[in-house]
């Protein structure tokens, strides 16, 4: 078994402890929240004690919290993350129903963050202490210093209401038409890319400046190879190691981005439902997306760790 295998292996047994301390985590939040279950299911229907109380004994809220905890985790395992209060829906269809657009608005965002990214850092690596790197510092400089809401409300101000280049919200699902999907996707896309952007652009600058100092870069473009080729083809691969751990924990900030974004472009996704149900007090519906939204950011750092023993040459080639 190569040493490649055997830490994969290892990540993927980690992730079993981590999402039951995640479950854990959220379940003790919400259950010694304030909102009760019981009066937001009745919400509006002014119900007597009694009523409150059939319900809390029906669904296991009088319990002992290890009881509850148990009966929690296997409702999971089976697909089921409760009941809306508000709809009296499951709560899986709702976030079935928003996760797709967060996804799509997260991805693209990461696409354009790590273009941006790879761009500017290379560009500015090449040119080092010169007039492109010293532009790219500043613009990265500002870009890390500006918050993603600021930035939408720029967007929406100059470029879709004083410009009429894009919508100032909604969204156009791709399969009615692509056009008008990727128009009200890409504000909300470069909104949420841009902070991610600059920080990664620092990072594949110091990075590639780094690697582009070592012997090996210099021999090799002694031995008469084009510097593009020796740049594409060994210093970007190795350069690229720092920089995808750092992108792993920038999903993080993506997704959780999402929320604000969504409600500023009037998204229907994941964030929008959170707002949504928090607004309504509708604890179950938070509890699924905040469980979703966590359960995706693992799976999403495991993908992170298989690119990285993947573009790590040092691990890649190891054997036991």
């Amino acid at each position: 078994m190569t040493a490649v295998l055997r830490i994969l292996l290892r990540r993927v047994a980690l992730l079993v402890p981590l999402m039951l301390g995640i479950v854990l985590f959220v379940f003790l939040v919400m259950r010694f929240s304030d909102v009760d279950p019981a009066s937001a299911f009745f919400q509006g229907a002014n119900p007597t004690p009694q009523q409150l109380h059939d319900f809390r004994e029906e669904h296991g809220l009088l319990d002992p919290l290890p009881v509850r905890y148990a009966a929690f985790v296997a409702d999971l395992l089976h697909g089921d993350l409760g009941t809306s209060a508000l709809t009296r829906a499951p709560v899986i269809d709702q976030v079935t129903t928003a996760l797709p657009l967060t996804l799509q608005l997260t991805f693209l965002g990461l696409g354009i963050a790590v273009v941006l990214s790879l761009l500017g850092g290379v560009t500015a690596a090449i040119y080092r202490d010169r007039l492109p790197d010293q532009i790219i510092r500043v613009v990265s400089l500002t870009g890390v210093a500006a918050p993603g809401f600021w930035l939408a409300l720029l967007m929406i101000q100059y470029l879709a209401v004083d410009l009429g280049w894009f919508p100032t919200g909604g969204y156009i699902n791709p399969a009615d038409s692509f056009t008008g999907w990727l128009k009200t996707m890409t504000l909300p896309a470069f909104a949420l890319s841009l902070p991610v952007a600059a920080q990664l652009t620092r990072i594949v600058r110091t990075a590639v400046v780094e690697e582009l100092d070592k012997d090996y870069v210099r021999t090799a473009i002694g031995s008469g190879l084009p510097p593009r080729v020796v740049v594409g083809r060994n210093v970007l691969r190795n350069a690229l190691i720092n920089p995808l751990t750092v992108l792993g924990l920038r999903v993080g900030y993506l997704l959780g981005g999402a929320v604000v974004i969504e409600t500023i472009f009037s998204l229907p996704g994941m964030g929008k439902l959170m707002i949504d149900a928090v607004k309504n007090g509708d604890p179950a519906v938070v509890q699924g997306v905040v469980l979703t939204t966590a359960a995706g950011f693992v799976v999403v750092n495991l993908v992170i760790d298989i690119l990285y023993l993947l573009v790590n040459p040092r691990l890649r080639d190891a054997t036991t």
